[in-house]
């Protein structure tokens, strides 16, 4: 069995606190072994703000899962980190960059089964120099350094209720029209549904595919892209034998019946894919990049800077990451994922 690598994240966020309060309740909740990436001092010194008596052991990857069942595992992250809840410092960017690095490292090396990240603030790394658009293009730009190939990383927002793939990401609406394609439709659409097989065990994946503009333009009167992109996109999807069907209206499918239909959603920003499944899954969905030779998952959250450090944070989307990442790795340790949010509990 091997450990599933938790990254540190922002250092002044509530990454720690979640890490600290789960381990905790690793039993009770049948949490799969893990070890975190981080700077053992520091995170002694956060137990201690949060009041939670947390042994810790520094380890190396293949005495994680060992060491689990009474201490949690520290991997050294070589980085001295002194940010204080809410106060990202100097030391945020290179813990938060190093602790990425070595958990890509141990998984490409095959001493830990999948990545499991926690979040960062892109504001702190872009202060630092850090050139990539964010998490995501980091952990594909180190595993092409790792493999020698060309990767194109997708993420896809993930719940029991729904999954959602935004085709365009952080892009503002203008730039939308000038960046959609149907080789990009198409590109993203096989990756999809080539992950959807190989990691969710889906032998023939459904895939729906979201209109561009307003009732996916209204046989053009409401914008031609639909016609001219994602049609033929579509099209193109179902010539390679791909089950896609589309442009549907997007304000038509994401009641229950119509999510009964397909396994996963190609939406063409943005927001068309993250308010539905924030909407219905807000506490537990689980950010999973897909297109990747690894396997990594992501809380579906940010640093939540205003409640790091005082043990409010509700770690169910954190939970839900570390089981949907073994699940997909195939650990022998991945427990059922839950059709609902897990219980909290007082830390």
């Amino acid at each position: 069995m091997q450990p599933l690598a938790l990254t540190l994240g922002e250092p002044a966020g509530i990454g720690p606190d979640l890490a600290l309060a789960i381990w905790r309740r690793r039993a009770e909740l049948d949490i799969p072994p893990f070890y975190i990436v981080a700077d053992a001092d520091f995170l002694g010194w956060r137990a201690k703000q949060l009041g939670l008596r947390v042994p810790m052991e520094k380890a190396t990857p293949d005495r994680a899962v060992a060491t689990f069942r009474t201490a949690l595992p520290v991997v050294p992250l070589g980085v001295a980190v002194s940010a204080e809840p809410g106060r990202p410092d100097r030391s945020s960017a290179p813990a938060a960059i190093a602790a990425i690095r070595r958990c890509v490292a141990d998984v490409m090396a095959g001493s830990a089964a999948a990545i499991v990240t926690n979040p960062v603030a892109k504001n702190v790394l872009y202060n630092s120099g850090f050139a990539e658009p964010g998490h995501t293009e980091f952990l594909a730009t180190l595993v092409q350094e790792a493999c020698g190939k060309k990767l194109r990383p997708v993420m896809m927002l993930w719940s029991p209720e729904l999954a959602v793939v935004p085709v365009t990401i952080h892009l503002p609406l203008k730039e939308i029209f000038e960046r959609l394609s149907v080789e990009l439709v198409v590109e993203t659409g096989r990756i999809v549904a080539h992950d959807l097989v190989r990691r969710f065990d889906l032998a023939r994946p459904r895939l729906a595919i979201a209109g561009l503009n307003p009732h996916a333009g209204e046989a053009g009167t409401l914008g031609e892209e639909d016609r001219t992109i994602v049609a033929p996109a579509v099209a193109a999807l179902r010539a390679e034998g791909i089950d896609a069907k589309g442009p549907l209206p997007a304000d038509s499918m994401f009641h229950e019946h119509a999510r009964s239909s397909y396994d996963a959603a190609l939406c063409m920003y943005h927001d068309q894919a993250l308010i539905p499944i924030k909407t219905l899954a807000f506490d537990h969905a689980v950010n999973v990049t897909l297109g990747l030779p690894l396997v990594r998952t992501s809380p579906d959250h940010g640093t939540a800077f205003d409640i790091a450090g005082k043990g409010t944070a509700d770690p169910t989307s954190l939970i839900a990451a570390l089981r949907l990442a073994a699940r997909l790795a195939g650990s022998a340790s991945a427990t059922a994922v839950p059709t609902s949010p897990v219980a909290t509990t007082a830390w």
